[in-house]
């Protein structure tokens, strides 16, 4: 993405950016047209088995994020963790800003619900940003619930 100078018209323009994708990747999946992404996947957080030695803080890639725990934020992303609504807007922004003014957002909070996959409980936004900016990998805390 080409920046301008101005963190807030950055932030603008990557969130516009992020939903306009995510629009024409719902109009792909109404039209049949190939694989695209679905909406963002909810799990249950009961009756996963605990697993020792998964918990604590450790960098994750973001390709192994594979939904939410929560159904309310299910609604504001698509599966690529793309906005959906404007209601995400605010957030979006603001953490896109604090990260271009390079403050160290807290990791997100996330539970194994497969061998190499999780689900986000706390950070749903800051995964969009993340996924936004190209990065690869994001700091974690893993809970094992």
């Amino acid at each position: 993405m080409m920046r301008t100078g101005s963190g807030l018209i950055d932030a603008e323009y990557a969130f516009t950016r992020a939903r306009r994708a995510s629009r024409r990747a719902a109009l792909a999946r109404a039209l049949h047209l190939g694989s695209v992404e679905r909406r963002l996947a909810v799990y249950c957080s009961s009756g996963r088995p605990r697993r020792a030695g998964q918990h604590g803080l450790r960098e994750i890639p973001l390709a192994a994020i594979a939904g939410t725990l929560e159904p309310t934020r299910a609604a504001q992303f698509d599966g690529a963790f793309r906005p959906v609504t404007r209601s995400a807007r605010r957030r979006w922004e603001r953490i896109w800003l604090a990260e271009d003014h390079g403050t160290i957002l807290p990791p997100i909070s996330v539970v194994p619900v497969g061998e190499h996959s999780f689900a986000v409980v706390d950070g749903h936004h800051r995964v969009s940003v993340a996924h936004a900016r190209g990065a690869v990998a994001i700091d974690a805390t893993v809970d094992a619930r």
